[in-house]
């Protein structure tokens, strides 16, 4: 990409206008005017985390889920997104994604920032977040600026995720494939304030390889197991 932020991709070819569909931009990224974000970020990995729900979803995922929990780590950008079959799981799967990112990084959550969603702000949540040593900070109510980027992370990741299940033509079903990849691009593309580094680069130190990436919802097909076994119908990348 521009910049070398990323190996295995190149934008030294210039795109033909004529060929993009900015239509499909248009229609999912409709939106509100923007929140007003934090004028400052934290240095260090894991000091301030910010969290959101979204949902419920019109449809339930192919998994069953109505809701995506995020979590943004505020010192590198990084995303970590889970996918919820009901709001009562939200402490659940943050405890999941607290094991495993101080597991990774050696350190611990110091603060939390969520909304006053009651998921958020249960009795076992508060007593979890207490017991473990985490200051929880909660935005006041009807203000989701204060919480601004995981709001503004949140109605990126929809965008994107509308965008890619339009132009691939999918049912709304694969919205939860739509968002994990979203969130996997995401944290591969160079993000302002980081010095043009991208969110993965910043968490583990090495610049990601978008090689292996693929158009989301393009056909595939599966390698015949044996040799003279017929071709399998075409599936989908996902």
């Amino acid at each position: 990409m521009k910049n070398g932020a990323v190996n295995g991709i190149s934008c030294d070819m210039k795109a033909d206008i004529q060929k993009i569909n900015y239509q499909v931009c248009c229609e999912g990224k409709q939106s509100r005017l923007p929140f007003q974000l934090r004028n400052h970020r934290s240095t260090q990995l894991l000091d301030f985390v910010h969290s959101d729900l979204c949902g419920p979803m019109e449809v339930r995922s192919i998994g069953q889920a109505r809701y995506f929990l995020l979590f943004v780590d505020d010192a590198s950008k990084m995303a970590f997104v889970y996918f919820l079959k009901e709001k009562n799981q939200t402490l659940q799967y943050f405890k999941e994604f607290q094991r495993m990112v101080e597991k990774q990084k050696g350190t611990g959550i110091k603060t939390l920032r969520t909304d006053n969603g009651g998921e958020c702000c249960s009795d076992m949540m508060e007593n979890y977040l207490k017991d473990s040593g985490i200051i929880h900070q909660k935005t006041n109510p009807y203000t989701p600026e204060q919480n601004g980027v995981s709001e503004r992370f949140n109605r990126t990741i929809v965008e994107r995720a509308r965008c890619l299940l339009f132009e691939a033509k999918l049912d709304k079903s694969f919205w939860a494939e739509a968002v994990n990849t979203a969130v996997y691009l995401k944290n591969r593309s160079p993000a302002s304030g980081l010095d043009q580094k991208t969110p993965i680069e910043v968490w583990t130190g090495h610049k990601p390889d978008l090689s292996h990436v693929r158009i989301f919802g393009s056909p595939v097909t599966d390698l015949p197991t044996q040799k003279l076994e017929r071709n399998v119908p075409i599936e989908i990348s996902l």
